[in-house]
């Protein structure tokens, strides 16, 4: 059993992107570069051919992944959406305790988790934490660093 990708539309359309621009232009330039390689000769010691070689694997290997995340995608729906209690899709603003320091972050599913855009995985401690929870809940966040007590304000 394939394991399933949670994702907004926005994160599958991101994604779709981007195997489009890995099969469409970086794969035509590694093959480029990898021909540009074979003509200094001696593939033995040609670093250039290797570093070559090692980019065409992961872009080969991004594209699979993405793929296969694509066709495992269960797109999250904005009517499904529990406005009431934080859930996969949620946008969810907390202040910690006792600081008072506000942040806000949106759950998605890891394949479009990105933390520079305030998108956290479904799977990190601080959503394991906050799913289920309501506005005004104090919640205990087990995160590597230690504990980090925490208060919803809002859910969108």
């Amino acid at each position: 059993m394939e394991k399933v990708f949670p994702m907004t539309l926005a994160g599958k359309e991101k994604l779709e992107q981007e195997l489009e621009q890995l099969k469409t232009v970086k794969r035509k330039e590694v093959v480029e570069r990898i021909k540009i390689a074979r003509s200094f000769g001696d593939l033995s010691e040609n670093s250039e051919y290797d570093s070559a070689k090692e980019e065409q694997a992961f872009v080969e290997g991004r594209i699979t992944t993405i793929e296969n995340m694509i066709r495992n995608a269960k797109i999250i729906s904005e009517a499904e959406l529990d406005r009431d209690k934080v859930s996969l899709g949620s946008s969810v603003t907390f202040i910690e305790l006792p600081d008072g320091d506000e942040e806000t972050y949106t759950i998605v599913g890891s394949a479009e988790a990105d933390p520079f855009e305030g998108k956290i995985s479904n799977d990190s401690p601080i959503a394991k934490s906050l799913i289920g929870k309501k506005v005004g809940d104090k919640v205990v966040v087990q995160t590597p660093g230690g504990e980090m007590n925490v208060q919803i304000v809002t859910i969108k």
